[in-house]
């Protein structure tokens, strides 16, 4: 056996590196010219100046980090600098050929860098899985770009800036809301940019440093020739790319063999699951789940069955039914919440003193929904048809995928009973298309922003880029008497009410009166002050100023006063009438005033019970007669408008008694999980003495929604009625 010499190894070691300095010095050539120079000093100069601006992007974070990551931000400059100055060669055919393959591989390196700098997150943050997922998934659409260009260049300067689109979104969204970018996000396209004029965007830490990082890529993608490799072994290689590429989306998309391996996106918490197993792989998975499969063991005769065997009797109101029908005004308040529900903490005065006195003649609790921050139109389309977003592909919408044809609702389950009907919400109309969802509900006539402002004004604040004050003047020159028409540079809560008022006085009479209004006043944009908002509420309890929840509060202390003012005016009215209104979700504010609030280091970590109450907002039945006084601690929307009609009194279809049984046992079915009547929380991953009845429930809703051929349309409508009517616009 040969003996380990040290100084043997050591030469070895040695003699490795001088062969490896003489290689690169006879094989590789570092050249630079003057124009090379010039711009690659021009753009040094230039970013680190960005950087030096916005300092403060970095210094402000609470990250024990900011000053390594400030020091990157300072440092990348001069990295692309010398990147651009420089040009590197190698001499060597077949080290060159070597070359282009290992750069495929360690491209998607940098490129998961810097989606996860947008992520918001390490790379080292990820799990073991994520980091893998990742690599692999930006890895497969290299493959897929070079099989079909043969071009590593090409597949650089596409693969990297789509990436970056995708993943900088993400990163916005993410600070406006609080909740992570999903696939269903581009069919709100136009919502999302009818009111992103609202926020502040601010240049974000991470997308500086994101953006620097791509532009090194891009240089790279610049400056690199794919090697001329055999024709032989450059058609192996693509086809190998291509074929892998199909092979593993096939396998993906058209069986379960990656779902059973665990290999899904984390549908419970998405922002947890952003966070373990990255952007690029969390977005993508979400992709797969955009299509609604037919439950397992569905058959549309089934439905009858599970109706009748499961709902109440004959309706049995819980009140003396008024001698004509009630009317009935249904309002979904704008991130409407009592933050409390979530910790305690204190300010400088009740910020709805109003509605936590209301007790005469009213049934309020708290409500579940199924969205945090955004997604207004999900929570309207459970209280509206009686149908659960749980049931959807994670990260849906109903209101853009699947209400594609005429529908049961409240609508026309009121409408069938003699009632008028009218949908108002003082913002664009295009919004969620509620215009067609509307229509498809068959609303006799639909109010929108258009109704309320001349187009002209809204065009020009819209063209502007101008903050609230403007758009106050302009109403103001319109419209010298709508002096509380706005706050900030949404409709009032105060004007919104007035709007029903004016047309409940000038409704038809003959006919009981029915709308349905989303209001506007308390959409996200909590950075914006205005003269005419008056930021009345501070937080007592922290040291911290929290300048979004602080402005979220002071506006929830004008929707109490404005909900007063309505209750008030409604007292006087002879006709029997039902003032229905609830909060469509939690508002995005400061993660970190939630966190202290809730007494936890991080959102990505809670428990069931902790994630529920990020779901919770108020809801109120308030009529002007005598009804049964009650507080209900635990209902989901979709509960909501059987609870309303049953406490009216009115007839109900089956599925509005099915509803109403289940909720004795359910009272909560989100997209969290569900809580029982014992008050024991499960998460949909659980196995349950309830599974088999929420698998019927969920049978009911398909045919409910997607199963146009064998609908059930006696479950859903009352007395044969059908849907045939076109919306009406209002009036100026």
């Amino acid at each position: 056996m040969t003996e380990f010499s040290f100084d043997r190894t050591l030469s070895k070691i040695n003699g490795f590196f001088k062969k490896t300095i003489f290689w690169l010095k006879d094989n590789v050539t570092i050249t630079s010219g003057k124009t090379g120079f010039i711009t690659g000093s021009v753009f040094a100069a230039v970013l680190m100046i960005i950087s030096v601006l916005n300092y403060s992007s970095f210094t402000s974070l609470e990250s024990e980090y900011r000053w390594v990551l400030l020091a990157v931000a300072l440092l990348l400059p001069l990295i692309i600098g010398f990147e651009i100055a420089y040009k590197v060669s190698v001499n060597d055919d077949f080290a060159n050929k070597i070359f282009g393959v290992i750069l495929i591989f360690l491209l998607p390196l940098l490129s998961i860098t810097m989606t996860e700098c947008l992520n918001g997150i390490f790379v080292y943050d990820m799990t073991y899985l994520g980091f893998f997922a990742n690599y692999l998934l930006v890895l497969l659409f290299y493959f897929l770009v070079f099989s079909l260009s043969g071009s590593i260049k090409l597949s650089i300067f596409i693969v990297n800036p789509i990436l970056y689109g995708f993943a900088l979104a993400h990163a916005y969204v993410v600070d406006f809301r609080g909740t992570p970018f999903l696939p269903m996000d581009f069919s709100g396209i136009t919502t999302a940019m009818n009111v992103a004029g609202t926020y502040n965007f601010k240049l974000l830490y991470n997308v500086i440093i994101a953006t620097y990082l791509l532009i090194f890529i891009m240089v790279i993608g610049f400056k690199v020739k794919t090697p001329k490799y055999h024709i032989v072994f450059k058609i192996t290689l693509r086809s190998f790319m291509g074929a892998f590429f199909g092979v593993l989306m096939t396998l993906f998309y058209f069986t379960s063999v990656f779902a059973d391996a665990g290999v899904k996106p984390d549908f419970w918490n998405q922002t947890r699951g952003y966070k373990n197993y990255g952007f690029a792989f969390s977005f993508f998975c979400n992709t797969k789940y955009l299509f609604m499969n037919t439950p397992d063991g569905y058959t549309a005769d089934e439905v009858n069955n599970y109706l009748s065997e499961n709902s109440i009797g004959e309706n049995e109101p819980t009140v003396s039914t008024p001698k004509s029908a009630p009317n009935l005004i249904c309002i979904m308040n704008e991130s409407l919440a009592d933050m409390s529900v979530i910790g305690q903490f204190t300010t400088n005065e009740d910020y709805m003193p109003f509605m936590r006195s209301l007790t005469e003649n009213t049934i309020k609790g708290n409500l579940y929904v199924p969205v945090v921050g955004a997604g207004t139109s999900n929570t309207e389309f459970e209280f509206l048809t009686g149908n659960s977003v749980a049931f959807l592909p994670s990260g849906s919408n109903a209101y853009m995928l699947y209400i594609k044809n005429p529908i049961a609702s409240l609508v026309s389950t009121l409408e069938a009973q003699g009632y008028s009907s009218l949908a108002f919400h003082p913002y664009y109309a295009s919004g969620w298309h509620r215009t067609s969802v509307y229509d498809y509900m068959g609303f006799n006539k639909f109010i929108s922003l258009e109704n309320l402002i001349d187009v002209s004004i809204l065009q020009d604040y819209a063209e502007s880029g101008s903050g609230a004050d403007y758009l106050q003047a302009l109403v103001d020159s319109y419209y010298p008497d709508r002096k509380n028409m706005l706050i900030r540079q949404y409709i009032s809560d105060s004007y919104n009410y007035s709007t029903i008022i004016d047309d409940f006085e000038n409704r038809d009479k003959g006919k009981p009166y029915f709308v349905f209004n989303v209001t506007m006043q308390n959409h996200g944009g909590y950075t914006v002050s205005a003269s005419n908002f008056d930021e009345c509420i501070s937080i007592t309890s922290t040291d911290t100023y929290y300048t979004k929840a602080s402005k979220y509060l002071s506006l929830v202390k004008a929707s109490d006063t404005a909900f007063e003012e309505l209750i008030n005016y409604f007292k006087g009215v002879k006709e029997p009438t039902i003032i229905c209104m609830f909060g469509d979700h939690q508002p995005s504010i400061e993660k970190e005033f939630i966190e202290s609030v809730m007494g936890v280091s991080g959102l990505g970590g809670l428990t069931i019970e902790q994630e529920q109450l990020r779901h919770i907002t108020p809801f109120f039945i308030w009529a002007n007669y005598d009804i049964e006084e009650q507080y209900v601690d635990k209902l989901s929307s979709n509960y909501l408008s059987s609870l309303l009609l049953k406490t009216a009194g009115l007839n109900m279809t089956e599925y509005n008694k099915y509803l109403l049984k289940l909720s004795e046992t359910l009272p909560v079915i989100d997209t969290v999980g569900y809580i029982d009547n014992q008050n024991t929380y499960y998460r949909w991953s659980d196995d349950t003495q309830y599974s088999e009845e929420l698998k019927k429930y969920e049978k009911i809703q398909y045919n409910f929604v997607f199963d146009n051929e064998n609908k059930k349309t006696e479950m859903f409508y009352l007395n044969g009625f059908t849907i045939n009517n076109e919306l009406d616009g209002g009036e100026e």
